[in-house]
């Protein structure tokens, strides 16, 4: 089984995928061809002060991903590629002909590892893709929702924006942790799915003391899933986030009612 984080770093993953729902046959396993491409970094831009969204040329080159999928990436020539999940959708990818990427930085806001720390401009090597942590080829659920810790928010990016396309009719809520206000990567395109009535949009703060903060605050517990949980029989459940994060949801999620086979999950530990 492939290991990764949604933000490369180079710690254990583990991916959940139940066996025993029609959202979640086996036999939605996918032959796809993995390519290896080098592309330019064409802009890194903040994503919070925190975190950088790196955008790469894709120079005409198709990827053919799935929503939640990831690459993996590294400087030209060299040998060890770190994975990254893909932050945009196929259909974003397609219209702008990149791939969007979110990369964790350090305490201070540097890019800590990877392709974070290089200039625009940098070649890259590109394989991919790889991973499991998809959207079923149909989805029977009455709502589906995505829980994120940290930059455990980009390949739920992709799933919400590529079903915002497909299925514009579909029931949505995001439960969206971070440690402070301004660590939430994409909020404001959120909010503008919540405030067109596209997205149900549940953000909290674990570390944020200031008074500005109006929000929930704490970590993601049983009254955050209370919450959002409108039709837990009928919920198709996507978590993505630290290791303790996604246990916890998962357990909460299933004492309020979810079955286990409509809880799709991707931790990393730390």
């Amino acid at each position: 089984m492939l290991r990764w984080s949604a933000d490369g770093a180079r710690i254990v993953f583990n991916s959940r995928r139940p066996s025993n729902d029609s959202n979640a046959s086996t036999a939605e396993v996918h032959c796809q061809r993995v390519v290896v491409i080098t592309i330019p970094i064409s802009r890194i831009e903040p994503a919070t002060p925190r975190s950088r969204l790196v955008t790469l040329d894709l120079h005409g080159y198709a990827i053919d991903f799935q929503p939640g999928q990831a690459v993996l990436v590294a400087a030209h020539g060299e040998p060890e590629r770190r994975p990254y999940s893909i932050a945009c959708s196929p259909e974003r990818s397609a219209e702008t002909d990149t791939l969007e990427l979110l990369v964790a930085g350090d305490a201070g806001g540097a890019p800590a590892i990877g392709i974070g720390a290089a200039p625009a401009g940098t070649l890259v090597d590109v394989e991919g893709p790889v991973g499991m942590f998809t959207l079923p080829r149909t989805v029977d659920a009455h709502w589906i929702l995505f829980v994120a810790g940290g930059t455990g928010i980009a390949p739920l990016r992709a799933m919400i924006d590529h079903l915002l396309r497909q299925r514009p009719a579909a029931r949505m809520s995001l439960l969206y942790s971070a440690r402070r206000s301004d660590e939430f990567a994409f909020i404001e395109e959120f909010r503008a799915h919540a405030a067109a009535g596209r997205l149900e949009l549940h953000p909290t703060v674990t570390r944020d003391e200031s008074t500005a903060w109006t929000g929930r605050r704490g970590r993601i517990g049983r009254d955050h899933f209370e919450a959002v949980l409108h039709e837990p029989t009928a919920t198709l459940c996507f978590v993505c986030g630290p290791d303790a994060l996604v246990g916890e949801s998962v357990a909460t999620l299933q004492a309020l009612g979810v079955p286990e086979g409509r809880i799709r999950t991707e931790s990393w530990g730390r």
